[in-house]
């Protein structure tokens, strides 16, 4: 059921420690979401490498809650594919991303 929900999901929140949740666009490819952020890209304050967040997936209809998901956040050098899918998945603006995490569910 996690698979399918997060594969079909575009975007989820995501929470780190106290911060405040963000609506963030992400990818899921090899088991985990992958999403891409920056200055002139989306933000997820406190988001870094080998930190502990929640991930939170709402219905893309009613908006109504699905499910929580710990994960932990990677910082990695996508591959060509994968900068493609989060690319992709920007439909509204080009990519100007300074970094990019895979969210691993813990």
């Amino acid at each position: 059921m996690l698979d399918a929900a997060l594969r079909k999901a575009g975007a989820v929140w995501v929470v780190v420690d106290e911060h405040p949740a963000r609506l963030v666009w992400t990818v899921w490819r090899a088991g985990a979401l992958w999403v891409a952020v920056g200055p002139d890209e989306q933000e997820v304050p406190g988001l870094s490498d080998g930190v502990r967040c929640q991930v939170t997936l709402r219905s893309p209809t009613t908006h109504s809650h699905l499910l929580d998901v710990p994960a932990v956040a990677h910082r990695v050098e996508p591959d060509e594919e994968t900068m493609a899918a989060l690319a992709a998945a920007r439909l509204n603006a080009s990519p100007r991303w300074a970094e990019v995490y895979r969210l691993d569910p813990a």
